[in-house]
């Protein structure tokens, strides 16, 4: 990871969202670490009846308000193995659609999200059409390749609208499926709070973590080009510190934290 790394994060809406993905497109071999966050707007509703696991409770909370819900912000940041950036942007931040006259929302996150500096009527106005989105997100390159890694921090729900964005459809009905048509599109996941599992001393969210490694923020707490720059530099480190630069894959790639009864295995693991 370089000592001193000069990341730029660039702010992504509807009129540029084609150039962006063409600079996507030319840089993705080259730095196929994808670290990724997303902002959303909170948990509006919880799911009744019988559950066979705890897994599977909080697999169909998440299926509940995805599926109801709609994405604020995706910040993706690329680096290559090693944690280096592209030279000029290094991370983008997508600004979705987004209505508060229109669109669910739990209050305290929209209020959290505000205070972030979030703008809610330029989200209305030149926000990103999801559609849009999801059609080149599809043949970006940064989907269904099993050599890029997306590096997350507690992912299920991030994913979760990433499914819905490219696929266009309610989530699967259950974990298993829904495994499997993540696997198909995302290959090759690392969630930094499942890797926590193996170090001990550490604990909280990304931002206790990223403190507690000595990572230093770039931009606006809650707002996804930040959160997902963080994201990157924070694994890095992680890995640095407590897997001596490589993590096992076959331990470690696939798992979503707070997910999955059933795990699916990855290709290396089959």
């Amino acid at each position: 990871m370089p000592d001193q790394p000069a990341f730029l994060i660039r702010d992504v809406w509807e009129s540029n969202l084609e150039d962006e993905f063409h600079a996507l497109r030319r840089l993705i071999d080259r730095y196929p670490y994808v670290s990724m966050d997303t902002e959303f707007p909170g948990v509006v509703a919880r799911p009744i009846g019988q559950f066979s696991s705890t897994s599977d409770y909080h697999y169909q909370l998440l299926r509940c308000n995805v599926d109801m819900l709609n994405i604020i912000q995706l910040g993706i940041t690329l680096t290559d193995a090693s944690g280096h950036p592209p030279p000029g942007v290094s991370s983008w931040q997508f600004n979705f659609r987004f209505s508060l006259t229109t669109s669910m929302y739990a209050q305290e996150s929209i209020d959290l999200l505000t205070k972030s500096g979030i703008d809610f009527a330029k989200h209305d106005e030149y926000g990103i059409d999801a559609l849009h989105f999801g059609e080149l997100l599809t043949d970006s390159g940064l989907v269904l390749f099993k050599n890029v890694r997306w590096v997350s921090f507690h992912s299920g729900y991030d994913f979760g609208y990433l499914l819905k964005l490219l696929t266009c459809e309610p989530l699967p009905e259950d974990e298993d499926l829904f495994f499997a048509k993540l696997h198909r599109f995302f290959p090759g996941i690392f969630d930094i709070k499942y890797l926590m599992k193996s170090c001990r001393t550490l604990k909280g969210g990304l931002q206790d973590v990223a403190d507690d490694l000595g990572v230093p923020r770039i931009g606006p707490q809650h707002q996804a080009g930040s959160d997902s720059l963080l994201t990157a530099m924070t694994f890095f480190r992680l890995r640095e510190k407590y897997f001596e630069d490589c993590v096992d894959e076959h331990k470690y790639l696939g798992h979503l934290f707070g997910l999955g009864a059933q795990l699916y295995q990855t290709s290396s693991g089959e």
